[in-house]
């Protein structure tokens, strides 16, 4: 098969998408290469693609469990045989992995950074035939990188161990010129393709809300958002306490995450998320790493995060299919003074020198002026965020609360609208303290009128048909134990109601619909189309 022919069996697709195509040539042409792509881009189509296509073992290195599980359950269902090895493996369980591995049954192998050294993994790698490695999230062996690991050096000593060097391949979403120039270097890429998309998401709106209101603000639009599905980060653990809570006092379907919980409990409520369980999930940065759950509509910013890199990469989880998704920044000056606090007082981190150290805090301070320019600037926001990682871009987007300053906040409020909302404030004053504003504060304060998310979801009739799909989905996804988006993304179900496929051929024209897929969900979902039309 060619490249296309496995795009289009194993993924559903007809064409690639900017860089990919590229970077794809690279590889099998025995290149090194280096992406540089924004989340939602379809990196992991970059080096899956060649990895089925090269006689030898593709490994990838990632970070998280939950990414490793996710990519691997995502390739299975599309029919591509995969595994991973990491710590929530028995010994047993990684010895069975790695000699089904050695015996041809997987083509790609998901790794720990902290796995690649160990006897164990050492043998079967070098052992086998290693096409490539690939280094996946690739800004964590920068010590310049917003998730710097350590046990991402070990990733240089296993390809120099290795009888042949393979090709090496390296992705990240968000990585400054200093940064990226820090991963060539460390991973030693020899003439790599090196492939700078892009940072804009074209489909992500952004806004920044300075109140002191924001709870009020924030619940008002979850609730006029009450079908869509959301993350909200807190900063702190007490805060993701605080929100979770004024979310469940409000009736919000919500969940919460952070490192202070229960490993398992934890695992419960990342999964009630990802499996739609919960419409919402209130969180520290220490969840979402890697999730791909493709139907996150926003992002909301209980609290300013410390530098640039951290915010887009927490807010471009929303919209990973492509279509419209906001991301929304409730600042205040506060945020500064806590994130100055956190950053001097840190721990001296036990792999630096104290001079490194340094260093590192005072580009932690520089980063946080930056954010915090981005957070009270009058500019384009999007224009702030491309400037920062070094892309042009126009002097307006048309699609920030900047840019549409005079359609997102209502300067005179809607005196019907505070009525209405008031009287729930004041019930709800009574028993939870985090709502105790007077009728006084409410008039003064301005409402979030964010803009309309401009999904591109069948209306009319074809809504019915959508929900039908959606239904039909949800069934199997709890059948087969995985998450509704790996059956099919919400994209592929709208063109379903757009093309209303009869057979088999028109159902293989659906976007997202492989063959695999085909065989194993096209005809349930053929019966559900066939009775609405």
């Amino acid at each position: 098969m060619d490249k296309y022919e496995v795009l289009k069996k194993y993924y559903g697709y007809h064409s690639f998408r900017a860089g990919q195509e590229v970077l794809i040539e690279g590889i099998l042409c025995g290149r090194d290469a280096f992406g540089i792509m924004p989340t939602g881009a379809g990196k992991s189509i970059c080096y899956q693609v060649p990895a089925l296509m090269m006689s030898g073992i593709t490994i990838v290195v990632s970070p998280l469990i939950s990414l490793m599980k996710d990519q691997v359950r995502a390739l299975n269902e599309a029919g591509v045989h995969a595994a991973y090895i990491n710590s929530s493996l028995t010994e047993n369980q990684i010895v069975k992995a790695l000699a089904n591995a050695k015996n041809g049954r997987y083509k790609i192998v998901y790794a720990a950074p902290e796995r690649l050294l160990t006897p164990r993994f050492l043998d079967f790698a070098m052992n086998v035939p290693i096409s490539m490695i690939t280094v996946d999230e690739a800004h964590c062996i920068s010590q310049w990188g917003q998730d710097f690991r350590p046990s991402y050096r070990s990733i240089l000593d296993l390809v120099e161990r290795l009888p042949k060097r393979p090709v090496v391949s390296a992705f990240t979403a968000t990585a400054t010129d200093v940064v990226q120039s820090d991963i060539m270097n460390i991973l030693k890429l020899r003439n790599p393709v090196h492939i700078v998309t892009g940072y804009d998401r074209k489909n992500l709106y952004f806004e920044v809300v300075q109140s002191n209101k924001k709870d009020w603000l924030m619940v008002d639009y979850i609730k006029k958002h009450e079908e869509e599905s959301g993350i909200i980060y807190c900063s702190t653990r007490k805060n993701v306490e605080k929100v979770y809570s004024i979310l469940v006092s409000q009736g919000i379907s919500a969940t919460k995450y952070h490192a202070g919980l229960d490993g398992e409990v934890r695992k419960k409520n990342q999964d009630d998320f990802i499996y739609d369980e919960k419409k919402i999930v209130v969180a520290t940065n220490a969840f979402g790493m890697g999730i791909d759950k493709s139907n996150v509509r926003y992002v909301l910013h209980y609290n300013m995060p410390q530098s640039m890199e951290n915010y887009y990469q927490e807010a471009g989880r929303a919209g990973r299919d492509g279509e419209a998704a906001e991301c929304i920044l409730f600042y205040s000056p506060q945020d500064v003074v806590i994130n100055r606090f956190l950053i001097d007082n840190r721990e001296v981190r036990a792999d630096l020198t104290p001079q490194e150290d340094a260093r590192l805090k005072e580009r932690d301070h520089e980063r946080l002026k930056q954010m915090a320019f981005y957070a009270k600037g009058k500019y384009c926001l999007r224009r702030n965020i491309l400037y920062y990682f070094g892309e042009q871009a126009p002097y307006k987007c048309e699609n920030c609360s900047n840019c549409l300053s005079n359609h997102v906040i209502n300067i005179a409020y809607e005196n019907q609208y505070r009525t209405s909302m008031l009287s729930i404030y004041e019930n709800n004053s009574k028993s939870d303290s985090y709502f105790s504003y007077t009728a006084k504060d409410n008039q003064n304060s301005k409402p979030l009128k964010s803009k309309v998310l401009s999904i591109q979801v069948p209306q009319g009739e074809k809504k019915v048909l959508y929900d039908d799909l959606r239904k039909l989905r949800l069934k199997l996804a709890r059948t087969k134990g995985v998450p509704p988006y790996i059956i099919f993304s919400d994209k592929t179900l709208a063109d379903m109601c757009q093309k209303l496929p009869s057979n088999k051929a028109e159902m293989m024209e659906v976007v997202g619909v492989g063959e695999n897929k085909y065989d194993m969900y096209g005809e349930k979902f053929l019966k559900v189309i066939k009775q609405y039309s």
